[in-house]
Order: structure tokens, then sequence, then C-alpha cells
């Protein structure tokens, strides 16, 4: 029971990880309409550039992480007006080949920028287990963990009390009746991709601390993926719940899966959660489903 238990735990910390990647990838689609196969890609980036200036450059983490995040809301801003704005009225695989392509020029442009080794991503976290009981969680999961709920908290406020989260709400239920109210749609989808930028500048940092920063580091988005399709594309209550299952699942079957046939669990399980739950709910468990009449 202690090793469930233990299992239990660091994966629920890992999934709220996992669900705060997610929110961006919900926030865009649900503004947008777009399916961002870069977000993996802004994980990296994102854990490139804070690498960088802590391990290269020597800059102090209470200076880096600022400039991270600003450089990661730019980025996410510039992308939203530079690649996907001009793209408003093509179509839906269009819009889809791009965010594939642009995943690809964010790795080569890091490889080419930073080098292709793997750079140290380090955080004044002891890397002595935590125990309670016969519990052992790690004290990065903790921080990880920590951090993803504190941020999840603050954007719940956003969305709910600030204005501007109403408007993000109110486009995402009818962009054509936002815009009759006078909301500037094209706004709300720039900070939708500045928020997601955001989020995948704390995941970078976080996932780069336990995995090191390399171009590998954007398979974080592979995750992802499963995490927004078995919550729901468009709700953001999915995104959360989705990241905790999967984290769970994928960790307490690792624990139990692994020893038998030598690893590698992790890397499909949540495919597998996945598809069982889509064969129940198409839609995901809180996806809004889509009546059109004929």
């Amino acid at each position: 029971m202690a090793f469930f238990a233990d299992l239990l735990v660091n994966g629920l910390m890992i999934g709220a990880m996992y669900a705060l990647i997610a929110l961006g990838f919900v926030l865009i689609y649900k503004a947008t309409s777009v399916i961002n196969f870069a977000q993996g890609d802004l994980v990296m980036f994102g854990g490139y550039i804070a690498a960088a200036m802590v391990s290269l450059y020597g800059l102090p983490l209470a200076v880096a992480v600022p400039v991270l995040l600003a450089c990661m809301v730019l980025l996410g801003f510039a992308l939203e007006r530079g690649i996907l704005r001009p793209l408003v009225g093509h179509s839906v695989v269009s819009v889809i080949m791009v965010t594939i392509g642009l995943a690809q020029i964010l790795q080569g442009s890091a490889a080419m920028i930073w080098g292709a080794a793997t750079l140290n991503m380090p955080l004044p976290i002891p890397s002595q287990p935590l125990v309670l009981g016969e519990i052992f969680v790690s004290y990065t999961n903790i921080a990880a963990a920590a951090i993803a709920a504190a941020f999840l908290v603050a954007f719940a406020y956003f969305f709910r009390l600030s204005r501007m989260g109403i408007a993000m709400r109110a486009v995402a239920n009818d962009q054509q009746a936002a815009m009759a109210a006078g909301i500037n749609v094209r706004l709300v989808f720039a900070i939708s991709w500045a928020i997601a930028g955001l989020t995948a500048g704390i995941g970078g940092v976080m996932w780069g601390n336990m995995l090191g920063v390399d171009t590998n580091l954007a398979l974080v988005g592979l995750k992802v993926f499963p995490v927004v399709i078995l919550g729901g594309l468009d709700s953001i209550a999915g995104a959360v719940l989705g990241g905790l299952i999967v984290g769970a699942v994928e960790s307490v079957a690792a624990g139990y899966i692994d020893p038998y046939v030598g690893g590698g669990t992790k890397d499909f399980v949540p495919y597998v959660l996945m598809i069982l739950v889509l064969m129940v709910r198409p839609h995901g468990i809180f996806g809004r489903e889509t009546i059109e009449r004929v």
C-alpha cells in the first residue's frame, strides 16, 4: 500500500505540471480553434532560454526567471501576430501544418543558437527526498506542483474576475457575438498565445531541471496531447483533471509494469487511457459536444 501511495502522490505532482502546460494548449484552441502542435516546442525553447541565462551567462535565477517569462510572452505575441493571424480564414489543415512547421523551426533555432548539448537548469532545491512515513517525495516534484498550482489558481482568478478574462471566455463561447459586443477578438487571440508562451516558459524551467534541456524536452508536448484530449479540447477544468489523471496513471502503471517489461510504460499508457476514454466520451470528459443542423 505504501508503494502505491508513493507512486500516486508523485504522479499527481507530475500531473499538475502537465495541467499547467495543457492550459496553454486549451486556451489557444478555445480562442482560435487552432490545435497548437508546437506547444511542447515552446516548452523546450523556454527551457533553453532559462538554462542559457543561468548556466551559460551566469545570471541569478531571480533575474533569469522574470526575463524568461517576459521573453515567452513576447514570443507568443509575435507568433500570433506574424504567423497565425495572416492565416485567419484558411483551412484548419493549413493552420495545423503551420504549427507543425513552427515546432521544427523552434527546435532548429534552439539547437543553432545554444548548441545540441544538454544544458543544466539548476534550481535551489534539495536533492534528498522528503520522507513522509513510507512515502518518498522529491522536493523537485513538490516545488513543481506548488508552482503549477499557484499559476493555475492565478489563471482561474484571471478568467473569472478580470475584464480580459471575461472577454476571453466570451470569445471562446461565440466569436461573432463577442465582436458584436465590442470585444477586440484579435487582441484576445494574441493574449491567448502570450499566456500559452507564459505557461510553456514555466514548464520549461521545471521540466528542464528534472530532465535537462535539449531538443528532446519538446517530447513533453506529446504527454500534453493526451491530457487535453482526455479532459476535453475546450475545457480548462478538463485540462487540470486530465493532467492529474495522466500523471497518476502513468506513475502507477510504470511502477507496477516496468519491472516486468523493462521500462517504457510511461510512453504509451497515456495514449491507451486516452483511447479508452474517447471510446466512451468522444469529446473528452468535459469536452463540449458540437451539434450541427443540416
